[in-house]
């Protein structure tokens, strides 16, 4: 029983910690600037913009949902402008994007060879405008889609702010004429694509003392010395002082005699009520004066009590979860009822066994079973014959609160019936 408690207890508080909220900061502000390269659509091959155009910027704002996953809505904004081979031309533009990121230096578990670098992946859509500035269709506004993504790099060099180095690709898409402004897209609306390289940097917000860019989910399980002072009070709390079986957190009588038989609360039965505890009560099921060892002085019929302690429930063999061996504090049940049939020889008995409704009800009937014929076999070898007793599975006991851990332990059991 105190293994089983113990591995509860353990189980529960672990997994308080693994639920634990969050404590890592969601939100941060991004801000960059850098360099743009369109490749397509041009009019012709005379026209075409530098590998690395100096003239892109961007911001945004980012929450993470997770350590591991969130949403970021940005903005940007710039002018491709021709390179030294190209005819002249300059287009203004602008995209505002939603997307999922991804950290995946976390995913990566980066952690394991650095704290301070990162890596962000992302992907979205969103829509914008290119505005040539010269040739055919200067000033004409072109309102495109877009899908696009790229990766971030971080660098972290405070717990709020963090340099990054970011390269995306977008591909936009009803393009009614080319990057250069000198034509219309030949056919149906064709598809363009450019990307950006950027330098910037990222402002944590939040009250909490890491970002969930860099926090690491192993912090919040307790150390070992913590572990170690958990379990040490609850080894304290298992304990039994007074050796009845029953741990001293539940022990309602905590100084119960040595050898008394006790129910599932610690306390001493007297199963008669003739006010003699039934370790020092030589006839424990029938009452009678202190004076007579608990045994009455007229004849009795022992039966009738015997039967009458059974309906009232004060002869049961109790079990652990999920076990068919007779706890402790209740396997002196059996010795009393040997003691009784001995003393009857034309008594015949029933064993029944029973289970409580957690888990499978045909795996709680053959557990059941298994719990009536221990109890069956632990009489045949106090030496009764096995012809006078017959043992037989319930099941779930249904007549308790199945919420109640108290009331599941009194349905784990078998009871007797004199036949």
């Amino acid at each position: 029983m105190k293994k089983i408690l113990l591995s509860t207890l353990m189980a529960g508080a672990m997994a308080y910690g693994a639920h634990a909220q969050d404590d890592f900061n969601k939100w941060s502000i991004e801000v960059g600037g850098g360099f743009n390269h369109a490749a397509t659509p041009f009019s012709s091959a005379s026209f075409e913009t530098p590998l690395l155009n100096l003239g892109h910027a961007h911001v945004g704002a980012r929450y993470m949902l997770t350590e591991k996953f969130g949403f970021r809505a940005d903005y940007a904004f710039g002018q491709f402008t021709s390179s030294d081979n190209s005819l002249p031309f300059s287009t203004n533009y602008y995209r505002a994007n939603l997307q999922a990121v991804a950290n995946l230096g976390r995913i990566a578990n980066f952690e394991q060879f650095t704290n301070r670098i990162g890596l962000l992946g992302h992907f979205g859509a969103g829509f914008g405008r290119q505005t040539p500035q010269d040739n055919q269709f200067a000033d004409e506004r072109d309102n495109l889609y877009n899908v696009m993504g790229g990766f971030t790099a971080q660098v972290r060099l405070t717990n709020r702010i963090a340099l990054t180095g970011d390269i995306s690709h977008v591909i936009t898409g009803r393009n009614a004429f080319t990057v250069d402004g000198d034509a219309l897209v030949q056919g149906r609306r064709s598809i363009g694509n450019w990307w950006s390289a950027t330098v910037g940097l990222n402002f944590y917000l939040g009250s909490k003392s890491q970002h969930a860019d860099w926090y690491i989910a192993a912090e919040k399980y307790a150390t070992k010395v913590e572990l170690a002072e958990q379990i040490g009070e609850i080894k304290d709390m298992l304990k039994d002082s007074d050796g009845d079986g029953i741990p001293d957190y539940l022990d309602k009588e905590p100084n119960t005699p040595a050898g008394a038989r006790v129910d599932s609360f610690g306390r001493t039965l007297d199963s008669d009520g003739d006010g003699i505890p039934d370790h020092l009560d030589k006839c424990p099921f029938v009452p009678g004066p202190a004076s007579n060892d608990g045994c009455p002085i007229e004849e009795v019929v022992e039966t009738d009590f015997f039967k009458k302690a059974i309906n009232e429930n004060y002869v049961n063999v109790y079990f652990a979860f999920d076990s068919a061996k007779p706890l402790g504090f209740s396997a002196s049940a059996v010795n009393h009822v040997a003691n009784f049939m001995k003393r009857n020889p034309e008594v015949k008995l029933e064993i029944k066994g029973f289970a409580d409704e957690i888990g499978p009800e045909d795996y709680n009937m053959k557990l059941s079973e298994r719990r009536a014929k221990a109890v069956e076999k632990l009489l045949i070898e106090a030496g009764i014959d096995a012809s006078r007793l017959s043992a037989k599975g319930f099941g779930e006991d249904t007549s308790v609160d199945k919420k109640s851990a108290e009331a599941r332990q009194l349905a784990r059991r078998t009871s007797f019936e004199v036949k």
